[in-house]
This record gives structure tokens, sequence and C-alpha cells, in this order.
């Protein structure tokens, strides 16, 4: 029988010794459950798309996110408990890298007690931090998630996309794109410093390796501004400046945010976009953010008359901020029709009537939208939501 001192002792001489940290993560995931006494654990990661959990260290089948209580996990980040097959208990614990979704971890034991419980969220954190260190080396991380071969303009997208959930306990940004594995020009960004979030989604010119390279070269130019402490006037110009200089031929819309974390005001500029929504009390204001748009950005925005504008409005506690390309609002319904700006609107007040966490919200939204689609998209769609929960005073 392993005691709490013993197990405890041992887990940290393993963490403890850096030979360790090279081991695979199987190999990680037995010598952490032997240490601990716990049977058997087993990681399932979420796919691409957020549809199914796909086992890493263990050949059992895949699970649905939306039929599964594995996947009641993942959808809620909370505890699920079931009896094994072969006899004993199964819990499932969310496997979270700070705000983002990673999948889940099924431990197996002989018996439920508050020493091999609190083990068991021990061993899941510890191995989604692992996860996200490695799987930007591990191809194996990647292969898993992938259910259909990558495109080459995606791949390029992709390599330069934060993670998909980022956040604090007063604030969380979650962002989706499909077609998942064919994108072409669109992208999303996000990113937290002490006092601001950081937000924007930007769509390219075009549906081909140019139009995915015209977003990188924005998405870096915004970063690097960014970086410098400029503000944001300054950031679009240096997106403007950058296309200009060396993608004279391209442009980009965009719609580019700041969110001040302690007094929920928003800053933004829209540059040739769709105009973010604003959803309250789960129910979407659609004209409350509407301004004038300005020039996409690039050289076409140099040569305009007038100025950008800096738009701003203050916040509610508990408010979400949807933005979106059009390919959201040009895909079609199951009859063929457009889907329109009206009919997102509904989607969106049945994504977040249930009041879920947002990642889940948006999960379910885009899910919505492709599941009503006669084939694929017709255009890039880019999802990016983010909620201000500011401390209660």
């Amino acid at each position: 029988m392993v005691t709490s001192e013993h197990g405890d002792g041992v887990l940290e001489e393993f963490l403890a010794d850096p030979e360790n940290s090279a081991l695979d993560i199987t190999t990680v995931v037995a010598r952490c459950c032997e240490a601990l006494g716990l049977q058997q654990a087993v990681i399932y990661l979420a796919d691409l798309q957020q549809r199914r959990l796909v086992p890493l260290t263990d050949v059992s089948s895949t699970l649905p996110i939306d039929d599964s209580l594995a996947g009641w996990t993942y959808r809620t980040q909370s505890l699920r408990v079931e009896e094994s097959e072969g006899g004993g208990l199964t819990t499932w614990h969310p496997l979270l890298d700070g705000a983002e979704r990673l999948g889940v971890l099924a431990v197996h034991s002989a018996t439920l007690t508050p020493l091999s419980l609190r083990r068991s969220r021990t061993l899941a954190a510890l191995l989604a931090m692992m996860i996200t260190s490695r799987r930007a080396y591990q191809e194996s991380f990647v292969r898993r998630t992938r259910t259909e071969p990558m495109q080459l303009p995606a791949e390029m997208l992709r390599a330069f996309l934060p993670p998909r959930t980022i956040g604090t306990t007063h604030v969380v940004s979650t962002a989706l794109l499909e077609p998942a594995y064919d994108l072409g020009g669109d992208a999303f960004d996000h990113a937290l410093t002490d006092t601001t979030l950081h937000a924007a989604v930007l769509d390219a010119m075009g549906h081909n390796l140019a139009s995915g390279l015209t977003t990188a070269v924005s998405l870096s130019a915004c970063r690097n501004a960014r970086r410098t402490g400029a503000d944001l006037p300054e950031v679009v110009e240096s997106v403007d400046e950058a296309l200009s200089r060396w993608l004279p031929d391209q442009f980009c819309t965009g719609v580019l945010a700041q969110l001040d974390l302690a007094s929920g005001v928003l800053r933004w500029t829209n540059c040739g976009h769709p105009a973010p929504l604003l959803i309250r009390d789960r129910r979407p204001l659609v004209d409350a953010l509407e301004r004038e748009p300005d020039p996409p950005m690039g050289l076409p925005s140099l040569l305009a008359d007038s100025s950008r504008q800096t738009h701003e409005v203050a916040l509610q506690p508990g408010d979400r901020v949807l933005l979106y390309t059009d390919g959201v609002t040009e895909s079609r319904t199951r009859d063929g029709g457009l889907f329109g700006l009206e009919h997102f609107a509904d989607y969106i007040i049945r994504a977040t009537s249930a009041g879920e966490l947002a990642p889940e919200t948006l999960r379910r939204l885009i899910h919505s939208i492709l599941d009503a689609q006669p084939g694929r998209l017709r255009d890039d769609a880019t999802l990016l939501l983010f909620e201000w929960r500011p401390p209660t005073r």
C-alpha cells in the first residue's frame, strides 16, 4: 500500500531528477501512476476541430466531445466519475494549460478517496504542462489531433497563431478558425499584459499562399509594434507600413482591439472589416459597436486622405465581444440561402443561452455554422470572443 508520505515523496524525487524531463510522456504517465498508487491513467487530447477526444497514451477508442462523460468534462472543465468496466472507478479530469483546454485525463483506481483525488488532480496539472511544453516540437501530438491532411497555406498560418484560449480570472479570450485544414488568409491574435488584453482578427485578400503570407506579415507587424509599447494607432500604422513595403499588391482587413482590464474600456480600430458584436446579458447588441470602417491595411490606406479612427466604449462586467470575419456571415444555410448577420445573431443567442464558458460557447457556435452548410465553407470563417469579468469591489 502506498502511503501519503511515500507517494508524495516518490513523486517529488521523480520531478527533481532532470533526466526524467527527457522521458517520453507514456513512460512519465506510467511512472507517476506507480509513484502515486494509481492503477492507470490515459491522456485524451481534443482534435483540431474539437469534435473528438483522441487517446494519446493508450489504444482506447476516440470519444465524442458532444456525447460522452469525458466530453462533458472537457466542455465544462469539471470532474466526472464513473464505474470502470473492469471494476473500480474512472475519474475524468480536465487537462488545462491556464485557460486553454487541451483534453482530459482518465484515471483508473480501485476506490475514490480524497488522497487519490488530490493525486489525480496533481497528475493532470503536471501532464498539462508537459503537453504544452512538448507539442511545439513533438510531431506525435500534432498527428494525433489531426483527422485529415493540412494544406500548405493553413500549415503556414497555424505556425503563427497563439494558443486558442488565453485568460486570467478576470478576462478570457478564445478563438477558432474554419475550414481548419484549408485556411487561406484569415487569422486571429490575442495577448495579455498586466493591464491590457490585445485582440485582433485579420482577413487578407484572396485564398492562397500569398494571402497567408500577407496575414503572417500583418500578425508579425502587430506583435512587433505592441512589444515596443506602441499604442493602438501606431500598431495599425506599423501593419500599413509593412504591407506597403513588402507586399504592395496585397491588403488586409481586420479589427484590432485593446481592452483595459481594470476599467473595462474597449478601444478598437476597424480596417474595412465587419463591426464587432457586443453580447450583453446573453443577447447580441448588433449595432452597439457599429462605426464607419477605415480602409483596409496596406498601401491603399497610406494613399487615403483621412487618418484612421480609434473608437472607444466602456464595457459592463460580464460583457462579451465577438470579432469575426465575413466568411461567417457569408456562409450558406441548409437550404442554400445566405447565412447573414440576422441569422448569425440568432445562432449567438442560442449558443450563449446556456451560460457556458466562453471557449465552449464558441465551439458550439462554430459547429452550428459548419453543420448548417450544404458543403464546405466558401470562405474562411474566424471567430474571436473575449469576456470581461472584473473583480467584485
